[in-house]
């Protein structure tokens, strides 16, 4: 490329001693205008390359590829960040409490209103709260609390018994790493500042308190600290949906696995999933022990919900349980003693091995228990329940059940004094049942003192738009009550529906306004169900046991329930169930005393004495020589 030399203009040059039009120079044959006023500063020569010009800016653009956005490219697993992060010796940040904006406090009343849409909503989607709820969600009313971390006893090491006492406040750990629905209660951060530090630990907290709440939140900040990555929670399978609800609502971030499937696929879960909590069944566990559980699978930690359920050592189940390879070991029970102290010993057979050595006296077992067991009951967090009101109602028989009855216990009393020495304590139930079943009915006429009673209250019950439950033993005196109850809309829930079944009638109990009274049996409706959003129970009939009676009230008394519960017993007059209830109340001594850690028990239970005291029976079995 060759271009003119450039010579500087004159002094006093004229802008006329210019040319009019530019020069027009070339390069690298490209044209190029030269523009005047760089000619007028002095530039020096220099190599100049033109750009080619488009017609529109470049502007970048991403398309997505929608096939990766689907299944089975994504798995919805949630977020699967770990915020908190306390490993070795170091010294956490000390927590700062965070203040409420002032429009917050504005709108209390608002969010309390909305606190309380949610705790209406049990057995619901999963997005509707369960277990239990507040009555404000972070309400400014609620005290303030600092709740830290309990060391257990036997933390020896300085080190470790210092990190705990320095760890800041749960409710600071809790409220602002962990996004939750709404603020747990006192009572519940107390027993997750028991459960986290302890590797054994039974949680006895009375049904309705939010068990299942505190264990998650436990499992959840372990999984955060690292210290926990292998979880199972073992329970019966009618709270497995339980389970998967309340993980999505108390830990959205952690993923889960329930097991279940066929063998194949029980396998794949067992032995090659990573999904850091697994949750399966007693029935599946028992089944899959042998082939895909033994000696290959360890757990960092094993939960027991109802772990009542292994309170034989004898059945397979139990022994199951305790052949688990795992670090810690957590039971959850409302009913640790149901009838017998060594219902206790043997839940302690999974929570430590080896804790209470055998023999040892009933005196000394509170000592030894302490420290591995936490129990709240209602009346110790009253402050955050409505009251549960008993009402023992007397009730005369007709005289068509007098009659049936005093006629049926009089042959039944010869009758069983005459066996002699080959009575058993299954005679004398036999005799029971048929008395109990003659004060619901009258088999001859059909006649009922408590059905003209429970007639009359439901009254009230559907006239004030409120809902009520009524339990019995057997599954044929609720079809009768259904039929006389049939202007307030009788829903049944008894072993005889399909499982299938069952979850639509409590959708249909809780949402149909003309729907005022569910009709269920104890062994349907003890566990698993929460039904806050009832007023009234009826216990139709006494269970042999306390704790399965507590049970039932308390799918009603539970948390998110608003208004008190009205319970009422029926007892007939002058009858065996009299004698039943006077039993209950002293195996109720029992549970209390045991849990409450005040001596020894001043009973076991029914004996078989309890039982043939009963009725007046001369008659004993043949003891062996």
């Amino acid at each position: 490329m060759t271009n003119a030399p450039w010579n500087p203009p004159p002094e006093n040059a004229q802008l006329e001693d210019f040319p009019s039009e530019p020069a027009q120079v070339t390069f690298d044959s490209i044209p190029v205008m030269a523009d005047c006023d760089l000619l007028s500063v002095g530039m020096p020569r220099a190599d100049i390359r033109a750009m080619v010009a488009f017609e529109k800016p470049l502007v970048p653009t991403i398309k997505s590829i929608q096939v990766l956005q689907q299944s089975p490219w994504i798995r919805n697993a949630g977020p699967l960040t770990q915020p908190l992060k306390i490993q070795s010796w170091k010294f956490p940040v000390p927590w700062e409490p965070v203040v409420a904006p002032k429009e917050a406090k504005e709108s209390k009343d608002e969010n309390e209103g909305n606190a309380d849409d949610l705790a209406e909503a049990e057995l619901a989607p999963p997005e509707e709260l369960v277990d239990g709820a507040p009555q404000g969600v972070m309400s400014p009313d609620r005290p303030k609390t600092q709740t830290r971390i309990m060391p257990p006893a036997g933390m020896s090491q300085l080190k470790d018994r210092l990190l705990c006492l320095l760890q800041p406040p749960l409710e600071g750990i809790i409220g602002q790493t962990m996004k939750l629905p709404f603020q747990p209660y006192p009572y519940q951060l107390q027993g997750i500042a028991f459960l986290v530090p302890r590797t054994n630990a039974l949680i006895a907290d009375e049904m309705g308190l939010g068990k299942t709440v505190q264990v998650i939140l436990s499992t959840r900040l372990l999984i955060q600290t690292g210290q926990l990555h292998r979880a199972l929670i073992v329970c019966p399978k009618p709270l497995v949906p339980n389970w998967m609800r309340e993980f999505r609502l108390w830990a959205p971030e952690i993923p889960f696995e329930v097991i279940t499937g066929n063998g194949d696929e029980r396998r794949r879960s067992w032995q090659h999933s990573n999904a850091p909590v697994k949750i399966v069944n007693y029935e599946i566990l028992t089944r899959d022990a042998e082939d895909f559980i033994k000696g290959t699978v360890e757990f960092d930690l094993v939960v027991l919900d109802e772990a009542q359920r292994v309170k034989n050592q004898e059945n397979r189940t139990s022994m199951v349980v305790k052949s688990l390879k795992r670090t810690r070991s957590w039971a959850m029970s409302g009913t640790p003693i149901e009838n017998r102290v060594e219902d206790l010993i043997n839940l302690f057979d999974f929570v430590e091995p080896g804790l209470i050595p055998p023999e040892t006296p009933f005196r000394s077992i509170p000592g030894i228990v302490k420290d591995h067991i936490i129990r709240r009951t209602k009346e110790m967090v009253a402050g955050d329940m409505p009251p549960r009101i008993y009402r023992d109602l007397a009730l005369e028989l007709s005289p068509e059940q007098r009659d049936t009855y005093d006629l049926a216990e009089k042959e039944g009393i010869v009758h069983l004094n005459k066996l002699g020495d080959t009575i058993t304590v299954q005679h004398v139930f036999e005799l029971v049942m048929r008395l109990k079943q003659i004060c619901n009915f009258d088999p001859r006429t059909g006649r009922s003192s408590k059905l003209e009673r429970l007639v009359a209250d439901m009254e009230e019950v559907s006239s004030s738009g409120r809902k009520a439950i009524v339990f019995s033993q057997w599954v044929d005196p609720l079809e009768t009550i259904g039929e006389a109850l049939k202007e307030h809309g009788p829903l049944m829930y008894h072993g005889r529906i399909a499982s299938k079944d069952r979850q639509p009638i409590l959708d249909r109990f809780k949402e149909d306004p003309d729907a005022h009274v569910l009709l269920m049996s104890y062994g349907c409706g003890s566990v698993g169900l929460n039904l806050q959003f009832t007023n009234y129970v009826f216990l139709y009939d006494r269970w042999w046991n306390p704790a399965i009676e507590d049970q039932a009230i308390n799918r009603a008394h539970r948390l998110g329930q608003k208004s008190a519960v009205f319970i009422t017993r029926f007892n007939s007059v002058a009858t065996v169930e009299e004698r039943i209830a006077a039993v209950l109340d002293k195996k109720r001594q029992l549970f209390e005393e045991m849990l409450s850690q005040n001596g020894p028990p001043i009973s076991l239970g029914l004996s078989e004495n309890d039982v043939f005291g009963l009725f007046d029976i001369q008659a004993r079995p043949k003891r062996a020589a």
